[in-house]
Formats: C-alpha cells, sequence, structure tokens
C-alpha cells in the first residue's frame, strides 16, 4: 500500500465550471484545505479541450458566468452575445486569479483512483504521478461531456490524413486550404461545418441525423445593454434561478393552440430572429417540448426555414430531421446557409455507413470513396457516466462506482450515491438539466451546506440513504416522461453511445424545481442524507 504524503480536508477532481467553484465554495468560504487535480494543462474543462475552429456558447455570455461575484460580473467586458472558447477559458483562468486559487490546483495530473477507508473514514487518492493523497470528502467535477465517443470504423492506420476528435483539438491544426469530412451535425459538429465552410478547400459533412437548427440572432451585445445587466444584477439572476432552463429570457406560459394559426407563426418568425434553441424551445410557447402536436407546429416551421434557405431541393430534404424537434436545442447562425456555397457537400450516412478508411479517406458502404486530408469525429460524448469509466472509485465493502451503476446510474440529487460517504459528484446522474453554471453552483452550494452541518455536529461521514436515492430516480424518471425527451435518441439519455444503456440521466423538473427540492430537504433537516458521528 502507497505511502500517503499528504492529507487534505476535500479533493476536488477536475477544474472547469463546477471544480474551480467548489474550490472556491470549499476554501474560501468553508475554510478547508482543500486540493484540487485536473488531468489538462490548464483550467477550463471543457473550455480547455474543446479547442476545435467555431467552438463557443450557444447560451448568452451574460449568464453563461458564475452568479456568486457581483465584483467580477461588473469588471468582465465583453461584447460578444455568445463567448468563443478563447474567451470562456479567459475568463475562467480569471476567476482562478482573482481568488488565488492557482496554488491549490495541481494541473497534468490525472486521478487513477480513489478508495474508501472505512477505519479512517477518509478517501484514498492516487494520481498518475503515483503520489497517495487521503482527504475526508471527495467531490469529482469531471463534467457531462467528457469522455469521448468514438465510433469504430475500420482501416484507420490505412488513412494518410489526420484523425481528430472536436473533443482534443490540437492546436495546430488549421482548416485552411484543406478538404475536411465531419461526422455529426450536433452542436459541435455545426459550429465545425460553419467555422470550415469559410476557409476549407472542401467540407464533406457526414449527416448520421439531420437536426433542427435556430439562428443564434445578433451577436454583438451594446453597451446600454452590458449596464442594464449591471445595474439589475440582482433581480437578473433571481428570475433566472426561478426558470426552468436557466437561460436568461422569459419562458413562455402560453399554450400552442390557446392562439391563432396567424399568432402562432408570428411567434415563432420572432423568435427565429431573435435567435437561440433553448428560447426557441421554452421561450415560443410552454409546450413544444411536451406535446407532440405542438412540436409538430415548431418543426413545420423550422422545416419551411430550411426549405426557404436551402436552394437545392434534394439537400434540403436531407437537412429536415425525421424525428421530433425533442433533442437539445440547437442554435448557430448561417448553418443551413453553407450548404449552398459550392466547397460544402451534404452525405446523409444514416442508412449508407462509413464502413472503413482508405489511404486516402473514407469509404461508405455504396462503395464511394471520399478524399479527405482531415476526418473530424463531432460524434459527441458518453454523457456523465462515461466521465466516471477511467477512474477506479470504491466505496463501501471495497464495492466499485461501476458496479453500484451496472443496473443504472443513480444518485440523490445528481450529487451522492448510497454506500459512498462523503462522496459528491458535480453534476452527477440525475441533475438537473439546465444551463450549466447555475446548476453547479446550485449544487455546490447545498453541497457546502451538508459539509458545514456535518463538521458543526461531529458527523465523520455524510452518506445518502438507498430508499431516498430510490425515490429521486423515479422523480427523475416522471419528470422525463412528462416530456417528448425520451421519444428520440439522444445524448441526453445516453443513446448516442453504442451498446451504452438508455436511461435518465438528468432531472426535467427545471432548476427552479431543483432549488425547491432542495429546499425542502434543509426544512426536514436534510432527509434522505445520513451525518454519521465519529467513534
Amino acid at each position: 500500500m502507497s505511502t500517503v504524503q499528504q492529507r487534505y480536508d476535500a479533493i476536488v477532481i477536475g477544474a472547469g465550471f463546477a471544480g474551480i467553484y467548489a474550490l472556491y465554495k470549499l476554501h474560501h468560504e468553508l475554510g478547508l484545505n482543500v486540493r484540487c487535480f485536473e488531468k489538462g494543462g490548464s483550467v477550463g474543462g471543457t473550455w480547455y479541450w474543446n479547442r476545435y475552429p467555431g467552438a463557443r456558447t450557444d447560451t448568452e455570455t451574460r449568464v453563461y458566468r458564475y452568479s456568486f461575484d457581483k465584483e467580477i460580473y461588473d469588471g468582465w467586458n465583453w461584447r460578444s452575445r455568445f463567448a468563443n472558447q478563447p474567451e470562456v477559458l479567459a475568463y475562467l483562468r480569471s476567476i482562478v486569479s482573482h481568488y488565488a486559487l492557482d496554488p491549490h490546483i495541481t494541473l497534468d495530473t490525472f486521478v487513477e483512483s480513489a478508495r474508501y477507508d472505512e477505519a479512517a473514514n477518509e478517501w484514498i487518492v492516487t494520481t498518475s504521478e503515483g503520489d497517495t493523497f487521503a482527504c475526508t470528502y471527495l467531490l469529482t467535477a469531471i463534467g457531462v461531456l467528457s469522455k469521448l465517443n468514438f465510433p469504430k470504423i475500420a482501416g484507420r492506420e490505412k488513412f494518410r490524413g489526420m484523425v481528430v476528435h472536436t473533443g482534443n483539438w490540437p492546436d495546430e491544426l488549421t482548416l485552411e486550404g484543406k478538404r475536411i469530412g465531419v461526422i455529426g451535425t450536433g452542436s459541435t459538429g455545426v459550429q465545425l461545418i460553419t467555422a470550415a465552410a469559410k476557409t476549407a478547400r472542401h467540407v464533406t459533412v457526414f449527416q448520421r441525423n439531420a437536426q433542427y437548427c435556430v439562428p443564434a440572432g445578433e451577436d454583438l451585445v451594446g453597451e446600454a445593454e452590458i449596464a442594464d445587466y449591471r445595474n439589475n444584477f440582482e433581480q437578473v439572476w433571481e428570475g433566472i434561478r426561478g426558470t426552468r432552463v436557466a437561460c436568461g429570457f422569459a419562458e413562455s406560459m402560453v399554450p400552442t393552440f390557446s392562439v391563432s394559426p396567424e399568432e402562432r407563426d408570428k411567434v415563432f418568425e420572432e423568435n427565429w430572429k431573435i435567435g437561440t434553441g433553448f428560447r426557441f424551445m421554452f421561450g415560443t410557447f410552454s409546450d413544444i417540448a411536451s406535446s407532440e402536436e405542438a412540436n409538430h407546429e415548431a418543426t413545420r416551421f423550422i422545416e419551411k426555414k430550411i426549405r426557404q434557405i436551402v436552394k437545392d431541393p434534394e439537400t434540403a430534404q436531407k437537412l429536415i430531421p425525421d424525428q421530433l424537434y425533442a433533442k437539445r436545442p440547437i442554435s448557430i447562425n448561417h448553418y443551413y446557409e453553407v450548404y449552398n456555397q459550392p466547397n460544402v457537400s451534404l452525405v446523409s450516412v444514416k442508412n449508407n455507413e462509413i464502413v472503413a478508411f482508405t489511404e486516402n479517406g473514407v469509404r461508405t458502404a455504396d462503395g464511394q470513396e471520399y478524399e479527405l486530408d482531415v476526418l473530424a469525429f463531432a460524434t459527441g460524448f458518453d454523457t456523465i457516466v462515461g466521465s466516471f469509466k477511467d477512474v477506479e472509485i470504491k466505496g463501501l465493502h471495497g464495492v466499485e462506482l461501476k458496479q453500484h451503476w451496472k443496473d443504472e446510474a443513480t444518485s440523490f440529487m445528481g450529487i451522492a450515491t448510497s454506500n459512498f460517504p462523503n462522496f459528491f459528484m458535480v453534476p452527477g446522474p440525475k441533475s438537473v438539466f439546465c444551463n450549466i453554471p447555475p446548476g453547479v453552483e446550485a449544487q455546490l452550494d447545498w453541497i457546502a451546506a451538508l459539509i458545514r452541518k456535518a463538521r458543526s455536529g461531529e458527523a465523520s461521514a455524510i452518506r445518502v440513504t438507498p430508499e431516498a436515492e430510490r425515490e429521486w430516480t423515479q422523480i427523475c424518471d416522471t419528470y422525463a416522461a412528462y416530456t417528448l425527451l425520451p421519444k428520440v435518441d439522444s445524448w441526453i439519455f445516453g443513446a448516442n453511445v453504442p451498446g451504452g444503456k438508455r436511461q435518465t440521466l438528468f432531472y426535467f423538473g427545471g432548476l427552479s424545481g431543483y432549488r425547491q427540492a432542495w429546499s425542502e430537504l434543509a426544512k426536514n433537516d436534510f432527509k434522505g442524507f445520513l451525518f454519521d458521528r465519529a467513534g
């Protein structure tokens, strides 16, 4: 057994949005001795690794940030409504610098294992450097989307070009003058395709499933608008916390069929011009994501737009999805327009899969070869659960987390799971489905409250009851069933990974409902959590 080199009150794994706030919360507010390990060469998490051309937020910059410090909010100058990858990374680095968190973060270090020592009531953590540490509280902040999903294609070694995944884009790779193939047309794929079309010699889009895309809208934010946000900081954020998706717009309470067809199209048109996919799904009418009839009205409108924008009727038809508008909403400017460019071609591989690499590109099932210099996999991630597959985590009685989750990835409140004392996940399976920063802030605020209660009562361990875990799983399944989301194949349910188990991975009651659930727990002395006293 390796010798423990140092003990901490808490260890945080990951330094993205969640990990940075965890470090701030536990160190600055609770006064704990904390160490954060990050496998990347910089803080940033998703925004460090996803450096592909066109990478940017599709949630407005003003709300894709922390709300805990108005000074930071006031001091950050932004003009883009949707921050690009370098801007988000710079913002996160500035938070770390402002709060002097750097000395508590160890970069380029992967946590390989974590084992709970029942006798000592502590976690034993081993890193890729061969070092061993101990801590009372272990928090994973390893991301919703961090485990790359790489579909298998035979003969990769034959290809003389470059193969990349958007989730690990090489800094040195540029696309100017190159023939690039892109597999995948989700949020990442459409961003890469739109950016690549500006400079690449040719872009071949290998579309597995067509997606509904809505424009992002005007990108520049005026000084008056920024000043208004700053002057109404508390009111803005209080309003955001009271919504479902927490994206900073008014969510509609109007049913689709409560207005005339003319009024419906007027509302759709207005929101198409304003932009963003989440606004189009949740800000137009109240039942787009819950009623098939209402959903068809939205898809009818988007399909009409596709046919108006894309000049070639055959290409336009390929771009029209055959599923409900019930995946994570996508928004990007000028996506459909790129298919009018001579250097962009669309290949449907839904029923004509890419079967093999060749020396010069790839070959589809019909025998057609596509010559490429670069093949980019914009094929997403093994959502939430995949992030835990590379770390060996053992709880009570030596049971591994992956064994605990063999039937389904479960948790209580999306942050903790039974038989793993003092172990928290931000976010974990069954976490709230909403804008990431306010979502993880809510989770970590309550984790801090749990730790504060444990320390004030001299409790050595915080545990979750199996009953609470089962009940939360049922609640999440129930909320999912209220929506149309389970009716399509999506990474939201783990359906994008070959051989992966389809399951409810999120709580769809909204951030407002999630925060209310926590408030009720607090009123009932955090029912569902057990606080074991030392000795």
